[in-house]
């Protein structure tokens, strides 16, 4: 029998919160062991690591057929084997973790359940602050109690937009080119430096509107769909969905606005 995506937000809640007390926790004893992955600048700490972890062998404990792709610990079953059925859950146990090292209050932990390749729940909460950002495929997205929907800005001069850059600095270099020529078309940029508070801050309306180039699925998976329940429209670019190459979340009537400004200030290589 399939499981209900309510019942997958209700165990992805459990684990969240649960993860998120451990790395609150572990947050002194963390920052004296950093070590890096893909750059010199990509940072990993103990309690990424430990952080994921604790989600996993949750996961193993409640559904120990499903699949897990986490930030740290790559793709893997979590328990034994998978099941045929089984639920695939994106996991980003510190989205933030520079955030996290520095001690800025913005760093997040994340995890979605996909079922047959679609996200169907979603969970986001910031670690400092306490907030949490849930949504269910079909149920709205909610931060609280509070039902979201996203933005009620009409043109794209008057949208304050979030981003976020890459690790490499060759990347960058071209987002910095990116920037030089959409910031006259907008209110002004935003970076958090966590995508998944940044795709919670567009829902709300906290963030007219979020693009950046790079995410990993467990970047963007809750919060895409947080997002996305909140009335956003989450794309890539000319017609393609959200994938490492673009996330665009906004809300329908500066979508196509910003889209175009996007590819216009792009540059062609």
């Amino acid at each position: 029998m399939a499981v209900a995506p309510t019942e997958l937000k209700d165990l992805a809640v459990d684990l969240v919160r649960r993860a998120a007390v451990l790395v609150g926790n572990e947050r002194t004893a963390a920052v004296t062991s950093v070590e890096t992955k893909s750059t010199p600048t990509d940072p990993v700490t103990a309690a990424d690591r430990a952080a994921e972890e604790l989600v996993v062998e949750g996961l193993a404990a409640a559904r120990p057929g499903d699949l897990v792709l986490g930030e740290e610990g790559g793709f893997r079953p979590v328990g034994k084997e998978a099941a045929p059925d089984a639920v695939r859950w994106l996991l980003d146990p510190i989205d933030g973790t520079v955030n996290f090292v520095y001690g800025i209050p913005a760093y997040a932990v994340s995890l979605a359940a996909e079922v047959d390749g679609v996200v169907v729940a979603g969970v986001v909460r910031n670690v400092v602050t306490g907030e949490e950002w849930t949504a269910v495929r079909g149920g709205g997205a909610w931060r609280d109690g509070t039902r979201l929907h996203g933005s009620s800005v009409t043109a794209l001069g008057s949208a304050l937009v979030g981003t976020g850059f890459g690790y490499a600095a060759q990347r960058r270099r071209e987002q910095a080119e990116v920037l030089l020529r959409l910031l006259p078309e907008i209110r002004d940029i935003r970076r958090i430096g966590s995508a998944a508070l940044d795709l919670c801050a567009a829902a709300e309306g906290r963030l007219d509107a979020f693009f950046e180039r790079g995410l990993s699925p467990w970047d963007r998976a809750a919060g895409g769909l947080i997002a996305e329940e909140a009335g956003l429209l989450v794309t890539g670019l000319r017609g393609e969905p959200a994938s490492d190459a673009m996330t665009l979340a906004a809300p329908p009537k500066i979508h196509a606005a910003l889209h175009d400004a996007l590819i216009a200030a792009t540059p062609q290589r």
